[in-house]
């Protein structure tokens, strides 16, 4: 098999004319293509009057392929996982999280013939965006089952992006997975891949029922509570699920408990399990007309058909060493009230498959390091999150967040008392206007200001007047690592396996299962060592 690259075409071309662009390319007469898959697709904006489509194609050939590798042509060989083969344990492994990283983690424990318990506090991905909804539509926070906490994890009320900076051979694991359990195809080959949360709720639910025909055991509205030890080895877990708490024998738990288990945090740090402050990042979403995001992108081709609604990202580093960066761009999105804990609002942004909404929105966010929280315990990282999170609250005494016009920000003055522009703010349920300094560190506001203006002179409007800030975004990693080895265990708990996002190893969707898989396979390796 042979890879193709950069295959440039029109915005306009087929895929019999990507077949044959990458035939001209590497010179291989068309008659003997016997086989043809695309592996990577890209928008090449670089030149706005001429925007083209970038593509990487495999090939099979009826005659010897050697003889036409070049520069742009390469053998590759197609991929396969490779499992951990290990007899049953005598004891089940527990997993306990259903976010990405935790899914992933149980589903290859499934395969592997373990019958996994996997505990999830939240609950099922339907049920769990009916409460959802209902909060964002003005009803009652549930601290146990919202954006946060529930089967998907974080990420199931997102955009889906699948796109991340590690470099490991089991993302082709999860694209596979993903693929069968309902997610479009297409992730296996853009180069931005998302899937969208209409798309993510029946995903996951998919997931969940082939680790249950496997074997597993799927228990919802059940919730960690506190983890026993013998002589430094696990021996045993305490899960409370309806009110009723008992415990369950474990050798071997991983925990993929999402950066938000805050309540779980302090249990695992009670129990002397090892963990240390970690930097993360603050701010507010930033919403635009999404057409002014289009035109800025791809000039006279927005609107294209074959593009949709155009993304963008951004990064600078400011003299005083603070960085300041757009995370979690969301086309054609929503912002969404996240709080996991009464009396506090968090934002996050979310899009369907389409992205189609009027509006896009990002992270706008400033690194925030150990030496900004104020104190040493390892979860002053915590609490730094909740102090904006509950000023936030308190501006309006309720879930209504704070908000400000973009060009009152940049002048410092408050926007009360004003109106919106053509920026209507999707977060619901509803923002006041006034000033997001209101919740957040002068030297994150004031490093915001420095970041717009700089951003402005990479995507002209990105400054506009009426683009609206929500804030504040405080979840956008986990405050905490758990400490673990090169077996990805705890160093001070045998047999726990701290894993994925909440436990510090992993940015995203993808990033966390590929960790779950790595955190299934130390499991598993140690059955078979056993």
């Amino acid at each position: 098999m042979l890879k193709i690259s950069d295959i440039c075409v029109s915005l306009e071309a087929d895929g019999q004319d990507v077949l044959r662009a990458a035939c001209k390319k590497s010179g291989i007469p068309i008659k003997n293509v016997t086989d043809f898959k695309i592996v990577k697709k890209s928008v090449d904006a670089r030149k706005k009057n001429d925007i083209k489509f970038n593509y990487a194609v495999n090939v099979s050939l009826n005659c010897p392929e050697e003889r036409f590798c070049s520069a742009n042509v390469s053998a590759v060989s197609a991929y396969k996982y490779q499992p951990v083969k290990a007899d049953k344990a005598k004891t089940p492994p527990v997993v306990v999280g259903s976010g990405p990283a935790g899914l992933l983690a149980a589903l290859i424990l499934a395969q592997a013939g373990q019958n996994p318990i996997l505990a999830e506090r939240g609950q099922p991905a339907d049920l769990r965006k009916i409460k959802v909804d209902s909060f964002h539509s003005g009803g009652e926070l549930d601290t146990e089952c919202n954006v946060q906490f529930g089967e998907g994890g974080a990420g199931t009320f997102s955009d889906g992006k699948l796109t991340t900076g590690i470099k490991d051979v089991r993302m082709g694991k999860v694209i596979e997975e993903f693929i069968r359990a309902g997610a479009p195809e297409e992730i296996g080959y853009l180069a931005k891949p998302h899937i969208g949360t209409d798309k993510l709720i029946e995903m996951v639910q998919n997931i969940r029922k082939e680790i249950i025909r496997l074997g597993g055991d799927v228990r919802f509205g059940t919730k960690l509570c506190d983890i026993k030890a013998k002589k430094g080895r696990i021996c045993s877990v305490v899960l409370e699920e309806d009110g009723e708490r008992y415990e369950q024998p474990a050798d071997r738990v991983i925990l993929a408990i999402g950066h938000s288990a805050r309540d779980t945090f302090e249990m695992l740090l009670r129990r002397g399990v090892d963990m240390i402050q970690k930097p993360f990042s603050v701010g507010a979403r930033i919403e635009h007309r999404q057409s002014l995001i289009n035109e800025s992108q791809y000039g006279k081709f927005a609107g294209h058909p074959a593009l949709g609604a155009a993304d963008y990202k951004l990064s600078a580093h400011l003299p005083d060493g603070r960085g300041v960066y757009t995370f979690c761009m969301c086309p054609g999105g929503t912002v969404v009230a996240s709080a996991s804990e009464k009396n506090a609002i968090c934002t996050n942004g979310m899009s369907v498959f389409a992205r189609d909404g009027q509006n896009a929105n990002s992270a706008l966010l400033v690194g925030v390091e150990p030496k900004d929280f104020g104190s040493s315990h390892p979860l002053a990282g915590v609490e730094f999150q909740r102090k904006i999170e509950r000023a936030a609250y308190d501006f309006s005494g309720s879930y209504i967040a704070p908000a400000q016009l973009v060009g009152d920000f940049l002048d410092n003055i408050s926007s009360s008392g004003k109106s919106f522009g053509s920026v209507a703010p999707t977060y619901r349920p509803g923002v006041a206007l006034g000033k997001i300094d209101c919740c957040l560190p002068d030297f994150v506001t004031n490093s915001m200001r420095a970041g717009l203006r700089l951003f402005e002179r990479k995507i002209k409007g990105f400054s506009t007047f009426d683009a609206v800030l929500t804030a504040p975004e405080t979840r956008s990693s986990s405050p905490v690592r758990i400490t673990r080895n090169e077996n990805c265990e705890s160093i001070t708990a045998r047999g726990l396996y701290p894993c994925g996002e909440g436990a510090g190893y992993a940015g995203g969707i993808m990033s966390a299962a590929v960790d779950g898989i790595k955190c299934a396979e130390a499991v598993l390796l140690s059955i078979k060592n056993e």
